[in-house]
C-alpha cells in the first residue's frame, strides 16, 4: 500500500535517471531528515547515505555552520548577479580561495550553477577561443566511453554511456569517444596495467591522427570516473595521455565534479593523478551540496583570448542568472574553511585504508568479479561468473537489485549497471565505514540467494 506522499509523487513528479513505468508501481522512497551520514525516512527508519546524496554532501547532512552561514547571506544579500560588471565580496573571496588551492596555475573563476553547465561551458569556451585565435577548424572534442559529464545537450554528447544518448539525437556532431580505461574489463588477457594504458594512449593518438590534429581542440576527463562505474584508471594512463595532448596542442579539461574538494585523499584529483589540466570544472563538494554551484576554472592562456575578443566584439556573451550567487558562494567560503580547519583531506587520508580495505574485502564475494577504490570513492562489480568474468545479462537488473537489498538493510547507495559505487561523506567515521560495508555484505548475501533462486548464475 502506496502512503500519501508516494502517491501525491507519482501523480506530480518526472524523476530523473528513473525507469518512470516501475516508479509508478513501486514508488518513491521519501527522505524526510538527515544528520552526520545518516538520513532518515518518513517511518524514522535510518540509512547510511553511502552515496553522499549524489556523491556531493561532502560535510554530511545537518551542518550547523553551512546552515547559519546560508542564512545570514539570505538576511544581507539574498541575491544579486554579475551580469554587466557587478559584483559582490563572497563571490570574490570565494574565486580567491579558488585560486589558492588549484592544483595548476589558474587566472580566473566562471561560475555556474550545476556541474552540466560548467561542462557545457567548457565545450563553448573551447570553440570560441579557437574561433577567437583563427582556427575554426579545431573544434572536436575527445571524450572517453562511460565517462560522465552531464545531461545537457554538449555535455550530455561529452558523456559516454548509451542511455544519455538513445532518442535524445545525441552526441553532436564532433564529439567523439575514445576508449573507455577499464582494466577489468577491457584489457587483453595478461596484459599489464601499464600495457593496456600504452594501447589506450597509442588508440587516442590515432583517433587525433585520423581525425586531423588540426581539428581536434580538447580532451576531457575525469580522474576517477564517476557514474560510469566509479572506475579508477589504469597505472600510467594519465601521464601517457599528458604527452599525447601535449604533442599535438590539445587542451586538456579536467572534470573534477565528483572527484573535487577531497574525495581521491588530495584536494584535487587532478593532482592525484598527476594530470596536467588546462582548465577544470568543479561542483558537488565546493558547497557541501547545501546550494547548486559550479566553477570553471581558467588558465591564462584561455583568459586573455576571452578579453581580447571581449575588446573586438564588445562583450563576452555567456552566463546564467545564478552564476555566482551570493548565498551560493558564502556557503562556499564556508565549506572551504571548513575542510581547511577540520583537515578534511588529511582525515580521508587516515579512514581511507580501512574503506578501501572493506571494499577489497567484498572481492571475495562469489557475486563480485572486481572491487577497488582510492580515498573515499570506489565500486564493485558484480558478475556471473568470477572466472570468466562473464556479465550479467543487462535486463536482470542484479545490482540494481543488490542495491534494493541494501537499502532494505539502511544503506543507499547506487547501481550503473551491475557496477555499485560507494561515495560517503568526508566526514564518515572508521566505525561507519565498518557498518557501512557491513549493511553491503548482507545486501550482497541477500543478492546471491535471489540470483540462485532465479537461476542467473554460470553453471
Amino acid at each position: 500500500m502506496l502512503s500519501n506522499l508516494a502517491v501525491r509523487d507519482i501523480e506530480t513528479l518526472v524523476h530523473p535517471y528513473t525507469n518512470l513505468a516501475t516508479h509508478r508501481e513501486v514508488g518513491p522512497l521519501v527522505l524526510e531528515s538527515g544528520k552526520g551520514v545518516y538520513v532518515y525516512d518518513t517511518a524514522g527508519k535510518e540509512y547510511i547515505e553511502g552515496m553522499a546524496g549524489l556523491w556531493c554532501t561532502s560535510l554530511g547532512y545537518s551542518n550547523q555552520e553551512l546552515i547559519e552561514t546560508a542564512t545570514e547571506q539570505m538576511k544581507k544579500l539574498p541575491f544579486t548577479h554579475i551580469f554587466g560588471g557587478r559584483s559582490h565580496d563572497p563571490a570574490i573571496e570565494l574565486a580567491e580561495k579558488l585560486k589558492e588551492i588549484a592544483p595548476v596555475p589558474i587566472s580566473k573563476v566562471f561560475y555556474g550553477a550545476s556541474g552540466s553547465d560548467a561542462n557545457d561551458t567548457q565545450v563553448k569556451i573551447v570553440w570560441y577561443m579557437n574561433n577567437a585565435l583563427g582556427r575554426p577548424q579545431k573544434k572536436k572534442i575527445i571524450s572517453r566511453l562511460k565517462g560522465y559529464h552531464g545531461v545537457t545537450v554538449a555535455s550530455a554528447s561529452l558523456t559516454g554511456l548509451p542511455n544519455n544518448h538513445i532518442d535524445f539525437d545525441l552526441p553532436l556532431p564532433g564529439i567523439m569517444h575514445t576508449s573507455c580505461p577499464h582494466h577489468y574489463r577491457f584489457a587483453e588477457p595478461g596484459e599489464s596495467e601499464q600495457d593496456f594504458s600504452s594501447r589506450l594512449a597509442a588508440e587516442l593518438e590515432d583517433m587525433i591522427l585520423r581525425e586531423g590534429p588540426d581539428t581536434v581542440a580538447a580532451f576531457i576527463a575525469e580522474p576517477v570516473m564517476g557514474a560510469g562505474g566509479a572506475i579508477l584508471p589504469p597505472e600510467g594512463y594519465f601521464e601517457k595521455i599528458n604527452a599525447i595532448l601535449a604533442k599535438y596542442d590539445i587542451l586538456f579539461i579536467s572534470d573534477e565534479v565528483i572527484t573535487g574538494f577531497g574525495r581521491t585523499g588530495n584536494m584535487f584529483g587532478t593532482t592525484t593523478y598527476g594530470m596536467k589540466a588546462d582548465t577544470i570544472s568543479l561542483a558537488k563538494q565546493i558547497t557541501s551540496a547545501y546550494f547548486p554551484l559550479s566553477a570553471v576554472m581558467l588558465s591564462e592562456q584561455v583568459y586573455d583570448v576571452l578579453v581580447d575578443q571581449s575588446r573586438k566584439i564588445g562583450v563576452f556573451g555567456h552566463g546564467n542568472t545564478y552564476a555566482g550567487h551570493p548565498v551560493g558562494c558564502a556557503i562556499a567560503v564556508k565549506t572551504l574553511e571548513i575542510y581547511q580547519r577540520e583537515k578534511i583531506v588529511e582525515h580521508v587520508r587516515k579512514v581511507s585504508p580501512t574503506f578501501v580495505k572493506r571494499l577489497e574485502k567484498l572481492g571475495e564475494h562469489p557475486l563480485v568479479g572486481e572491487a577497488r577504490g582510492v580515498g573515499l570513492i570506489g565500486g564493485v562489480e558484480l558478475v556471473k561468473d568470477k572466472q570468466t568474468k562473464a556479465p550479467f545479462e543487462a535486463k536482470k537488473g542484479v545490482g540494481a537489485k543488490s542495491v534494493v537489498f541494501a537499502q532494505e538493510e539502511g544503506l543507499i547507495t547506487r547501481a550503473m549497471g551491475d557496477r555499485v559505487a560507494f561515495c560517503p561523506p568526508l566526514i564518515i567515521t572508521e566505525a561507519e565505514i565498518e557498518e557501512m560495508f557491513n549493511r553491503y555484505e548482507r545486501a550482497l548475501n541477500k543478492t546471491l540467494n535471489w540470483a540462485k533462486a532465479e537461476g542467473l548464475l554460470a553453471a
